[in-house]
């Protein structure tokens, strides 16, 4: 790569877009393998709900810690060790329905390590990244998700199918080891930047504080200044922008998380279909998120670069076309019968959140790129109990759905799902619009 003279930014991107995929692959498996293992088991929705949702409670707890981490002893190191960590798990736990309390105890410790991540990858991209880069790199890397998530769709099913539902533990924690090696082998830590303006923005300095929270930082003169890298936990805690970034990014999982995790039972007992039989079809949700995070990205980066909008008008103009346009889809989807319906309402719905991502999602480096990992984590936090909020009422709703119409393929039983989610993201659009803001807003 050096003799090609290939710039190391897009390395770190390209590595973070892989870890991205591999996270969603793990997720998507998981939801895949415990359904088909726990419905032959008999385990009722209830049931499924809890220990679909145990993934969220490590998720949520690790979230903070994992930005104050990634701040302290760099991102690079954190996102290897929380790779290593859920990896060796998946390895060494069996998927046996009747062993709860093991499964239980494996999806916390897998959602601790997991938690890790995406703070840390946001504080490496706001190393690596320069401003006018952001929009696309951040959509890129994150796009590995919904490609993730398609791939697991498309492949996953027939590997549970002829090698059983233990077999996908294997093969993510195959993929897991692959990719810690990759980053080991290519990523490094960034060189400090001396041009003026990319100090200014933030980019190509170190964040990691040294000798107790102090950075020195060299001038033109030969000097040194002394900056105190404290982190201004209350003023992140009580600042408006940051509220909007925390909403939508709550509202935005609660979504992704009810389709990641019983989009398949719907397919299943609420269309009377069946995955293996759907084909690639099935894929198309997440390969929609794919495409559409990517333009989200690009389009953003072009608005800005050309001043055609602002900063603060881009966001607020991708979060809201892309969580209106997802509220109408989520609350069509019960009304379609057909698989053709159901994927083209997911996949916009699905889709159009992606491209919100835009909005929110980047918005962490524009109000702190300095702080990046630590926004990044306070956010992620509220998406993470948007999983474990909404998924396990999932279940729930569709327990008593069951017990009111005998099964789950009525749409009556499916109306409440997905409408909660619609109708969050409406709300969420109104929040963004009113207390988002594209400038710097901590220094």
């Amino acid at each position: 790569m050096k003799r090609m003279s290939f710039p190391t930014r897009y390395v770190i991107v390209f590595l973070t877009f892989i870890c991205t995929c591999v996270c969603y692959i793990e997720r998507v498996g998981f939801s895949i393998a415990y359904t088909v293992a726990a419905d032959a088991a008999g385990v009722d929705q209830s049931t499924k709900g809890i220990i679909l949702s145990t993934f969220y409670y490590g998720y949520a707890c690790s979230q903070v810690p994992g930005g104050w981490a990634a701040q302290r002893i760099g991102g690079r190191r954190v996102l290897l060790l929380s790779f290593i960590l859920w990896s060796l798990t998946c390895a060494l736990v069996s998927l046996d329905p009747n062993r709860g309390t093991i499964l239980v105890l494996a999806r916390l410790l897998v959602g601790v390590a997991q938690g890790f991540i995406f703070p840390s990858i946001h504080t490496v991209l706001a190393q690596w990244v320069p401003p006018h880069e952001r929009s696309r790199s951040v959509s890129l890397t994150t796009s590995g998700m919904y490609l993730g998530a398609a791939a697991g769709m498309l492949v996953l099913p027939s590997l549970v199918k002829f090698k059983g539902p233990q077999s996908v533990f294997l093969a993510e924690a195959a993929l897991g080891g692959l990719w810690s090696v990759l980053w080991f082998k290519y990523a490094s830590d960034p060189p400090r930047s001396e041009h003026p303006k990319a100090t200014a923005a933030g980019f190509g300095e170190t964040i990691l504080p040294i000798r107790a929270g102090l950075q020195k930082m060299k001038v033109e003169n030969g000097g040194s200044a002394v900056h105190v890298t404290k982190i201004p936990w209350k003023k992140i805690m009580l600042s408006l922008p940051v509220w909007a970034i925390v909403v939508n990014n709550f509202t935005f999982h609660y979504a992704l998380y009810v389709l990641m995790n019983w989009l398949p039972t719907y397919f299943e007992q609420g269309l009377q279909l069946s995955l293996q039989e759907m084909g690639s079809s099935k894929m198309l949700p997440y390969l929609n998120m794919f495409i559409f995070s990517n333009i989200g990205g690009v389009v953003a980066d072009h608005l800005i670069t050309r001043r055609i909008l602002s900063v603060t008008k881009t966001r607020k103009f991708l979060n809201t076309m892309g969580f209106i346009v997802a509220a109408f889809a989520l609350m069509a989807l019960p009304k379609f019968r057909t698989s053709g319906g159901a994927v083209f309402c997911s996949s916009v719905s699905l889709g159009f959140l992606a491209l919100g991502r835009a909005g929110f999602a980047v918005n962490h480096m524009d109000v702190a790129p300095r702080y990046a990992g630590v926004v990044m984590g306070i956010s992620n936090t509220a998406g993470t109990l948007a999983g474990i909020v909404g998924v396990g009422l999932t279940g729930q709703l569709l327990e008593a759905a069951k017990s009111a119409h005998s099964d789950l393929s009525s749409p009556e039983s499916w109306t409440s799902v997905f409408f909660i989610p619609g109708y969050l993201c409406i709300f969420s659009s109104i929040v963004f619009l009113i207390f988002s803001t594209g400038e710097r807003v901590f220094d």
